[in-house]
């Protein structure tokens, strides 16, 4: 049980981090070296990678615990959240194929839980 709930936490560290990165790279334009420096810089890339060390540390704490042939496929919930996150904080419009595929990604997650 609680190794399921640490799967819960890296994935959401890892959407978390990445919806984090998508927020920081809007607000400054990438037109020359100095704007990849002061993105490299920018609170919001470094509070993503701090998410991503801390996903890190608790995938490695389950690698040691449980299968990779269990924990990669759960790991796809990720995508899940993130076309979730994507329609609602970012208002991207999401197409019906795109639906399907995470329909897909769910009944596969259903099936090695299983």
């Amino acid at each position: 049980m609680i190794n399921n709930i640490l799967l819960l936490v890296n994935i959401l560290l890892l959407v978390l981090g990445q919806t984090i990165w998508k927020i920081g790279v809007s607000k400054i334009p990438l037109t020359t070296a100095k704007d990849a420096l002061n993105l490299i810089i920018s609170p919001w890339i470094l509070a993503g990678g701090v998410l991503y060390v801390l996903a890190t540390g608790v995938w490695l704490y389950l690698l040691s615990r449980l299968p990779l042939s269990y924990l990669y496929p759960m790991q796809s919930l990720a995508y899940v959240l993130g076309l979730i996150i994507s329609l609602l904080i970012f208002k991207e419009f999401i197409p019906v194929s795109r639906w399907l595929g995470v329909a897909v990604i769910m009944i596969g997650v259903y099936l090695v839980a299983k």
